[in-house]
């Protein structure tokens, strides 16, 4: 029997509620975020190659993705990829999954998962309408059901009233400088910064990364991979585990700007791809 292959439509059929609660799950079921290996990217003659292997209960996976900054200009997607979902005790292979359409549904259910204790209000701006926009906009309509929600492009900012009256906004670019002054953000603002994994790129800037309560995946991957926290010069006890609060060991201050800065971790991808797969074979079954 061939290796299946779950496509963009397979991936993308999943709810983004469920991978939150598969994600929720899995952190309040003990998975330490720190104890995986590191993300290895090998730079090649057209852009970079990442793998990210990782493994959770019965399941292993390793997810290839390529990063080509060239391919927007011919058309094609700048971020390639696959994943191969195994058995985690013979590593048998389960199926493949398209790659980008995981890290798209992944990477917004992480974001809603970290903040879900303090995301409030109805206006919502996303800056960046790529395939991170599309899905952080179509994780925070299913779970905070906004009253307006807009995408904006960097040529929007220099307008930047959505971001004044916003109660929760995402950057989803690629970006190397500050987006916006935080100092026209509202005090309590929620913001997450999801665009890059690069130490020397950020979306935001030092002022909101010092007065905010700053949520990361893991705190050693956020001072190696996170250009918003490496840059700001934050100390590692001033970065808040996103498990502490998914797990009510750390609850935010509703009255502070909370900052999410997130750079994709490889547990995330074999959390949501074991949901994935198991919701697609119980499809197949019947």
């Amino acid at each position: 029997m061939s290796l299946p292959h779950l496509t963009a439509a397979d991936v993308l059929a999943t709810a983004p509620m469920d991978a939150v609660g598969a994600l929720r799950d899995a952190l309040t079921a003990g998975l330490d975020p720190s104890a995986g290996p590191p993300r290895v990217g090998v730079d090649l003659t057209h852009g970079q190659v990442l793998l990210m292997p990782a493994e959770f209960g019965d399941r292993a996976g390793v997810k290839i993705a390529a990063v080509a900054p060239g391919n927007p200009a011919a058309g094609l997607p700048r971020i390639q990829g696959v994943y191969l979902l195994m058995e985690a005790t013979t590593f048998t292979p389960l199926a493949t999954l398209d790659g980008p359409a995981l890290t798209a549904v992944r990477t917004a259910a992480v974001t809603v998962t970290a903040l879900e204790p303090v995301l409030r209000g109805r206006r919502v701006a996303i800056i960046g309408s790529g395939p991170q926009g599309v899905a952080h906009a179509r994780a925070l309509q299913a779970h905070l059901h906004p009253e307006s929600l807009v995408h904006l492009t960097r040529r929007d900012l220099p307008d930047s009233g959505h971001l004044r009256a916003a109660d929760v906004i995402v950057c989803a670019t690629t970006a190397a400088e500050p987006l916006f002054d935080s100092a026209i953000l509202r005090p309590g603002a929620v913001v997450a910064a999801i665009g890059s994994h690069e130490p020397d790129k950020r979306e935001l800037d030092t002022a909101l990364l010092t007065r905010a309560q700053v949520v990361v995946e893991d705190r050693d991957t956020a001072l190696r991979e996170a250009g918003d926290v490496v840059l700001a010069g934050l100390p590692r006890d001033r970065l808040i585990p996103m498990a502490d609060v998914v797990t009510g060991r750390v609850r935010l201050a509703p009255d502070r700007p909370v900052v999410f800065k997130g750079t994709g971790m490889a547990w995330q991808d074999v959390v949501v791809a074991d949901l994935v797969h198991r919701r697609w074979s119980r499809r197949v079954i019947r």
